[in-house]
């Protein structure tokens, strides 16, 4: 499982990424598309605050990771295009596999995949 057995996250922290991951996925995608019709197109302001209260679930989740001092918020005083916006996204979403990858994974004695909890 992950990097090391001895590593292990918080109940909390594996049941946030079980709610978060699925709807980052999916803002990505959306960005994805509206990257393809409109690279440059403007962010309005309430998807930006949309936008950051999700990328803020995830930094909690990754918060004692090593990638998360690569992972930023939108500007609220900019405006980001959507192109900018997939650019952060992507690296949200592979942080958020890496954090499964390290923590998710078979475990031998319950004979299947788990999260390697320490709380």
């Amino acid at each position: 499982m992950g990097r090391h057995r001895d590593e292990r996250t918080t109940s909390d922290r594996a049941d946030l990424y079980e709610v978060v991951m699925p709807l980052l996925q999916a803002m990505y995608h959306e960005f994805k598309d509206f990257s393809k019709k409109k690279p440059d197109g403007a962010v309005g302001k309430n998807t930006i605050l949309v936008t950051n209260r999700l990328l803020r679930k995830c930094r909690t989740v990754l918060e004692s990771e090593p990638s998360l001092e690569f992972l930023d918020l939108l500007n609220e005083d900019d405006v980001p295009h959507n192109s900018d916006v997939i650019l952060m996204l992507s690296q949200y979403v592979a942080a958020m596999e890496q954090f499964k990858g390290s923590y998710y994974g078979y475990d031998d004695f319950l004979e299947g995949h788990t999260w390697s909890i320490r709380d």
